[in-house]
């Protein structure tokens, strides 16, 4: 009896001595969960103001972008439909966050739209550069009308409808008169790059690669019912095995998805399985995801590789030596570049130790507590300002950009919006029957990958 009573005691003193070891780590979590949440809303805030001082009061379009030369502001007056798109969400994310109050969010939206509604288009379709001060086109710029882009002024739009019932006519017409399927080219089963109105001719490139930006654009078309389902199964997630140009040859097998045969495959890298983007950057994975539930639904396609290739880039760059990461295409003092944890992409941009903090924010909901740190690294180049995070730093020299993107300023604010909202922006553009329709095609999919 006494020595059970004794083995009783050790285990008891033990659990006594693990216990607060436990509550202490448990503690530490909570403790780093609140900072990072408290410094979301403030990075989030200062973020919003680039909208606020950079969007024309008159006709509601945003500058692309701002320059800073020995302390002057350079606004570049102009702006994209992707642009326009993001100053939408933005600006939902900013009231949601409680920046802004609703009524002055959706003064600014109605502005936009209002501006929106006159714009130049082409078969609904919107061309890729309007000047800021009064809606008119940079022809000077050419005439282009861009698949990618086009895709991202529908997601904002269809997010305000939701999000702002009393918006909703004006941003459904809107979306309704956007005819993608003038883009769609039903022998290939895919999206042209864009077209060209001046010269009359579509890009020689279709969006051939599956796990790129422009599947938002591809989603919102079959959502609309402008091109079938089909095209989904269509793209690519790797290219043939034949196509020797590719960085891997992958590996994978066929699957017959709605009739269609797909090939699932795959490329790896240190043993970890991951579908490619083109490039291998951040902007390219996981910008969809701002409105696509893909972690939501896609647990076995885009949900999953989301999470590898957000792995891998915080691996590839402990690999190169660079004490930040986050790899993705931004501004450099020269002018805009594109950058990409390499092995990621099918032709993967380089890597020279470019690293831009909206690839940190864009991979919160995935790696939170290595954005918490990576954030903090991040601030030790002296690259937080006015405006929230400048856009870009080499960690290799120290030399960081002083210039903030619209684009990227939009990335941030709507990324740490889901993060703190529980996916608000999402759910708001999963409400549009646009969104809602296609969710069968994230849910059924399982990439070659587990």
């Amino acid at each position: 009896m006494q020595k059970v009573f004794s083995i009783l005691l050790v285990l008891l003193l033990g659990l006594i001595a693990a216990l607060p070891a436990g509550i202490s780590a448990k503690s530490e979590s909570k403790g780093k969960e609140a900072a990072l949440s408290k410094q979301l809303k403030a990075v989030s805030k200062q973020t919003y103001r680039y909208f606020e001082d950079f969007t024309n009061e008159e006709t509601g379009l945003t500058d692309d972008a701002v320059r800073l030369d020995d302390g002057t502001i350079k606004p570049q007056t102009h702006t994209s439909p992707t642009n326009i798109g993001m100053y939408m969400m933005s600006t939902i994310s900013a009231e949601e966050m409680g920046h802004i109050s609703r009524d002055d969010a959706v003064d600014r939206i109605q502005t936009t739209l209002n501006t929106v509604e006159e714009l130049e288009t082409w078969n609904g379709l919107f061309y890729n550069w309007y000047n800021t001060e009064d809606g008119s086109l940079m022809t000077d710029w050419g005439q282009f009308i861009s698949t990618v882009d086009n895709g991202w002024l529908s997601a904002g739009l269809i997010v305000v409808g939701q999000a702002y019932p009393e918006l909703y006519e004006q941003t459904n017409n809107i979306v309704e008169a956007m005819d993608y399927s003038t883009l769609y080219t039903p022998e290939v089963g895919q999206m042209r790059g864009g077209y060209d109105v001046e010269t009359e001719s579509y890009t020689p490139h279709h969006y051939g690669a599956f796990y790129t930006e422009p599947r938002v654009a591809s989603y919102i078309s079959i959502g609309k019912k402008d091109v079938p389902s089909e095209h989904w199964w269509k793209m690519e997630r790797t290219m043939p095995a034949s196509w020797d140009w590719q960085s891997q040859e992958p590996e994978g097998y066929m699957v017959t998805y709605d009739g269609v045969d797909v090939f699932e495959g795959h490329y790896s890298y240190n043993g970890t399985k991951y579908v490619p983007s083109w490039g291998g950057s951040m902007f390219e994975a996981l910008m969809p995801q701002l409105v696509l539930k893909e972690k939501e639904l896609g647990k076995n396609a885009l949900g999953l590789n989301n999470q590898r290739h957000v792995d891998i880039q915080i691996e590839y760059a402990k690999e190169q030596g660079y004490d930040a990461w986050g790899m993705s295409p931004a501004a450099t003092p020269e002018d805009y570049s594109e950058f990409a944890a390499t092995p990621l992409g099918m032709d993967g941009y380089e890597a020279d130790g470019t690293v831009t903090p909206h690839a940190t924010f864009l991979a919160l909901e995935y790696a939170p507590m290595e954005a918490f740190e990576n954030m903090k690294t991040l601030r030790e180049y002296d690259m937080y300002g006015k405006y929230g995070f400048l856009d870009s730093v080499n960690v290799e020299t120290g030399e960081v950009t002083e210039a903030y993107l619209a684009l990227d300023q939009g990335m941030t604010i709507v990324a740490i919006a889901n993060y703190l909202k529980d996916g608000v922006i999402r759910d708001y553009f999963h409400q549009d029957e646009i969104g809602k329709s296609p969710e069968e095609l994230l849910i059924k999919e399982e990439f070659s990958i587990k």
